[in-house]
């Protein structure tokens, strides 16, 4: 941030599911990038060149009733100390105190539209300022997006956010190996639910990243499925799309797997198909490579794949060209991943793609998906309602890159060998 300027950024609030019962709270992930606080209603300032101190909270005072009901609280008395800033003040003084901050700034980096009620305090304490020039206020004269700075730095992971997602990785891995041990024709996809969430919450991690996709047979086709109420059937596939949030920090695994243990044979053809594509992606996800590189050579592999098959009748170029196999596999093969599940930072840089760079994280997820509801008439029958994805997480390094989740397992014969264990 440039001499002059003061960022603001207020931290998540309470919300309520219904009546007085709240969601679980989850921190504003750019608010607890930069605080490690997980408390509501705080506003963070950043005030460059400021002799009082540059790094102001405001944070809800102590309050013994209150903390009876809900835990202890920090206060601004200990804020300072504990998170390592120069000043903390009551959240009740806002209104008296953060005007004369935003005072003689003349550039303020907020994010407006995410945080409303915040919007409107502000815009009243400037308009004030307005008011007051002629007595000699000086309100700031301009606004800028802080996401441009703040998103750009979240992009690149530091070693300590390196850790906490391999451990979020490491969990995720477990979570997926219960369910491929646990599933079996007559399990629902709810109980396979039920087994990632075990782990993942006797492993620390107190949430899932984003709601678990548990998906058997045609479900696996939807691609944000989430109702995870069916009967798993003998003899078709289940995807699971899971991962889990560590310390603020997801992982995003998907695999693909026979509800009883063993592909068929027209199964295997197609699961092997969208494995060379994965595997293809991942050795083009490295410094250096653009970010679309992945996406194109897993979709060189899908597009090769299809044309064997027989499903598009037209050459290689053309395919890739007029993008037809977009009607099988229809979304990219990766995004970013660090505090959330789909991770800040712009994919283009002065309009290309922009180029991948150690300390990057990315998911690397191609799929082939045929729905049996009449879009995929010249589909041979074995292969209608059948979805596959097979994802794993991927560190860029500065020689190569790192699979955080390559313990996973994901060849034909690995996951046949671990659910047959199991059995």
């Amino acid at each position: 941030m440039e001499g002059g300027s003061v960022a603001l950024l207020p931290s998540a609030r309470v919300r309520y599911r219904n009546r007085d019962a709240e969601y679980p709270f989850r921190q504003d992930s750019d608010f607890y990038y930069l605080t490690g606080f997980e408390e509501p209603d705080c506003v963070l300032v950043l005030v460059p060149g400021r002799t009082q101190g540059e790094t102001v909270l405001f944070c809800r005072d102590r309050d013994a009733r209150a903390e009876r009901y809900t835990g202890e609280r920090l206060g601004p008395e200990r804020a300072a100390q504990v998170l390592g800033l120069d000043d903390a003040f009551p959240y009740a003084d806002l209104d008296d105190i953060l005007p004369g901050i935003v005072e003689g700034r003349e550039r303020v980096h907020v994010t407006l539209g995410d945080h409303p009620d915040f919007d409107r305090r502000l815009i009243g304490w400037v308009t004030d300022l307005r008011a007051k020039q002629a007595s000699g206020a000086s309100p700031p004269g301009e606004f800028v997006s802080l996401n441009a700075l703040l998103h750009e730095q979240r992009l690149y992971k530091s070693p300590a956010e390196r850790g906490l997602m391999e451990r979020a990785a490491e969990i995720t891995a477990r979570a997926h190996f219960r369910a491929m041990r646990r599933c079996a024709p007559g399990v629902t996809e709810g109980q396979l639910e039920a087994e990632l969430a075990h782990e993942f919450l006797a492993s620390g991690a107190r949430s899932p990243a984003y709601p678990s996709i548990v998906a058997g047979g045609r479900n696996a086709c939807v691609m944000h499925y989430m109702r995870n109420d069916g009967v798993l059937h003998d003899g078709d596939l289940v995807l699971i799309d899971a991962g889990c949030e560590f310390e603020h920090y997801a992982a995003d695994v998907t695999r693909t797997f026979p509800v009883n243990g063993t592909f068929t044979t027209p199964q295997r053809e197609l699961y092997e198909v969208v494995l060379a594509a994965q595997m293809a992606a991942l050795d083009a996800a490295v410094a250096g490579a653009d970010f679309l590189a992945p996406h194109r050579a897993a979709t060189r592999v899908l597009t090769e794949g299809l044309i064997d098959f027989g499903l598009l009748g037209t050459s290689f170029e053309e395919a890739i060209e007029t993008e037809a196999y977009r009607q099988y596999t229809v979304h990219n093969s990766s995004h970013w991943l660090g505090i959330d599940v789909h991770d800040v930072g712009d994919y283009r840089v002065d309009g290309a793609w922009r180029t991948l760079e150690p300390g990057m994280a990315i998911t690397v997820e191609p799929g082939l998906y045929f729905p049996d509801d009449g879009s995929a008439a010249d589909v041979p029958a074995h292969w209608r309602g059948v979805g596959i994805r097979i994802e794993d997480d991927v560190l860029i390094e500065e020689h190569g890159s790192l699979v955080l989740t390559a313990d996973v397992p994901k060849t034909v014969d690995d996951i046949e060998a671990l659910m047959g264990e199991a059995s």
